[in-house]
């Protein structure tokens, strides 16, 4: 029983690794597209983007996109790359921790997900959207997934198959 529990629970870490590597992806390829943009025009790279995506230039958000970006120098750009990158890679590492069941990558995802909670509740209370909703909840989902697995390894150790404690027949 402990052990069915045990793989069922390794199966939910396989899927918070792979959620955190998408979100390592993602903000990898942001970073490496803000490097492309060095010794560029950011504002029309920004506003090609905008009309890519068929939203109105003139309108509130990509008008704070394309001002943001006209505000860009190459310095700004190569910090913000590199940031992005940096994030990425702890993205991944955290990834891999998860997907190898490593106890370490449990905390710290729990941690970093609980940091990010009190943030999430803010931008919710300055204005409900059916995106801040799904992050937040999404998020609140990991962090107590992964507490939960914690918890429950403090509690009851795992017996591998092969222990001498295992049941007989697991």
């Amino acid at each position: 029983m402990l052990v069915r529990l045990h793989m069922a629970f390794r199966c939910g870490l396989r899927v918070v690794a792979a959620f955190e590597a998408a979100k390592g992806f993602i903000v990898l390829a942001a970073g490496l597209g803000l490097f492309h943009l060095v010794h560029k025009d950011a504002e029309d790279a920004a506003e090609r983007l905008v009309r890519h995506l068929h939203l109105d230039v003139d309108s509130h958000y990509p008008r704070i996109f394309i001002d943001a970006a006209s505000r860009m120098d190459d310095t700004h750009l190569r910090i913000l790359a590199t940031v992005a990158l940096l994030y990425s890679l702890v993205r991944f590492v955290e990834g891999y921790g998860l997907w190898r069941d490593r106890r370490w990558a449990e905390w710290f995802g729990a941690v970093s997900g609980a940091v990010y909670l009190p943030l999430e509740i803010y931008k919710l209370w300055e204005g409900v959207t059916w995106m801040r909703v799904a992050i937040l909840l999404v998020n609140a989902i990991v962090v107590f997934y992964l507490t939960q697995l914690l918890v429950r390894r403090q509690t009851d150790p795992v017996p591998t198959p092969n222990s001498p404690s295992a049941p007989a027949g697991s």
